[in-house]
């Protein structure tokens, strides 16, 4: 599943942050360099495994490439975590259900 991917990529810091500030604008890796506290090849690196994974796009003006967010990647992250945390709040209910309360006595 391409959420579960996306999840993974999304583990690291720098790259939500810079899935946070492409959220806001689409932006060439020397702007997000410029933003970040990492070098620009270090940006390089965790734009390639965030297109990877199907978060980002980019496309070519002149000699660079800008990046913004996919459309389709927000569902597919949503859906991710809305199973994960849905299986989860079920084994919670679960064991809540079948563990005994403080006694009365």
């Amino acid at each position: 599943m391409a959420g579960d991917e996306a999840l993974d990529v999304l583990g690291d810091g720098n790259r939500r942050m810079i899935v946070q500030i492409l959220g806001n604008r689409d932006c060439s890796v020397q702007e997000l360099a410029d933003a970040l506290p990492i070098s620009r090849p270090a940006v390089s690196r965790h734009l390639r495994l965030l297109k990877q994974a199907g978060l980002v796009i980019d496309r070519e003006e002149g000699t660079k490439n800008i990046y913004h967010l996919r459309a389709e990647a927000y569902a597919e992250v949503q859906a991710a975590l809305t199973e994960l945390w849905g299986n989860a709040a079920a084994r919670f209910r679960i064991v809540a259900e079948n563990t005994e309360g403080p006694s009365d006595g």
